[in-house]
C-alpha cells in the first residue's frame, strides 16, 4: 500500500502519531522516503499541499493531508477520518483574514476593489463570494506576513495560535476557513478489500492515538471499606474498573484519567486509602 506523509511542519507530529498507532517509519536526514516497519507499506513524504492531487490521481492509496487543502486543489477522495492535531497542539488551526494593525479595514467588506494576498486563493475567492465581496486575490509564494500593506491591503493565513501574526502587527478581521488534518484514500483503494481493510484499520490506530493523548492510566488497591471514599476521589466522568483480589479484604481498582489531573489526585486517592498506585503512559484508546 502506497502512503503519502506530510513534510514540512506537520512532519515531525505526524511521524510521532503514527508511532503511538504502531507504525514506525525510518526517515533519513535528506531522504523523501519513509521505510515502515510494516512491509506491506511504502511511503513517500511530500508537501501536505499536494496530497490531495496525488491520492485522487491514484500515485498514493492514502495520505495525510488538511482538509484545506482538498478543498484548495477541489481534490475527490475518499475522506476516511479526521485527526484533529497540529504541529504545536491537539486542535485545528485556522485561516484568518488579517489586515495591518493600523489599517482602516474593519470588515470583509471593506476589502471591496482591494488586494488580498495568500496560499489559498480558491478558498480566499469563496469566501469572498459568501460574503458577495469582489476583491483581487492573488497567490502569495512565501512570507505573506511581510507583504502588507505595502504589497497588498490584506492576507489570508493559517495559524494555530495566532502568534506570529500577533508579532507581525496584524488585525485578524475574520475566519476564513477552520481545518485539521483529515486521512484521505483514493476511492479505487477503498474499493480493493484488501487495501480497504488496511486503510480502515490505520484509521482505527490514528484515531486511538489521538484519543490517549493527555491520558494516563490508573492502577491501585483499595481496602473494601475506602472504596466508596476512593470512588469520590475519582472524576464523575470515569467508569473505573474494580476487580475482587486474592484478599477478599481489598479491591484492585482501574482506571483512565487526564494527565493534568494526576498532580492533585494521587495524593488524594493516597489520603482516601488507597495504595501501591500506579500511573503508567497510554498510547492508544479504542472506544
Amino acid at each position: 500500500m502506497r502512503v503519502g506523509l506530510p513534510k514540512g511542519s506537520l512532519q515531525e507530529a505526524t511521524l510521532a502519531l503514527f508511532r503511538k498507532a504502531g507504525f514506525n517509519f525510518a526517515v533519513g536526514a535528506r531522504s523523501y522516503t519513509a521505510a515502515c516497519d510494516d512491509s506491506s507499506i511504502s511511503a513517500l513524504l511530500i508537501r501536505a499541499q499536494e496530497m490531495s492531487r496525488y491520492v485522487e490521481e491514484g500515485i498514493f492509496d492514502v495520505g495525510l493531508t488538511g482538509r484545506d487543502w482538498i478543498i484548495e486543489n477541489r481534490s475527490k477522495v475518499a475522506d476516511v477520518a479526521d485527526l484533529i492535531y497540529a504541529k504545536v497542539s491537539m486542535r485545528s488551526v485556522k485561516w484568518v483574514l488579517a489586515v495591518p494593525q493600523d489599517s482602516p479595514f474593519h470588515s470583509v467588506k471593506d476589502l471591496r476593489g482591494k488586494r488580498i494576498a495568500t496560499e489559498v486563493v480558491n478558498i480566499t475567492r469563496d469566501y469572498l463570494e459568501r460574503h458577495k465581496v469582489k476583491a483581487n486575490v492573488e497567490f502569495s509564494w512565501g512570507a505573506t506576513e511581510a507583504k502588507a500593506p505595502d504589497l497588498c491591503d490584506a492576507i489570508v493565513e493559517v495559524t494555530e495560535t495566532g502568534n506570529s501574526l500577533r508579532a507581525n502587527k496584524y488585525r485578524i478581521i475574520d475566519t476564513v476557513l477552520e481545518s485539521w488534518a483529515k486521512l484521505i484514500a483514493n476511492h479505487r483503494a477503498m474499493r480493493d478489500s484488501w487495501k480497504r481493510k488496511k486503510i480502515e484499520n490505520m484509521a482505527m490506530l490514528l484515531k486511538a492515538a489521538i484519543d490517549a493523548e493527555g491520558k494516563v492510566g490508573l492502577k491501585m488497591n483499595v481496602p473494601r471499606k475506602k472504596l466508596d471514599a476512593v470512588l469520590k476521589v475519582l472524576p464523575a466522568l470515569t467508569s473505573p474498573t474494580v476487580s475482587s483480589l486474592h484478599d477478599d479484604k481489598f479491591v484492585a481498582i482501574e482506571t483512565v484519567i487526564e494527565e493534568r489531573l494526576v498532580i492533585e489526585m494521587i495524593p488524594e486517592l493516597k489520603r482516601a486509602g488507597a495504595s501501591g498506585i500506579i500511573e503508567y503512559p497510554l498510547n492508544k484508546i479504542i472506544y
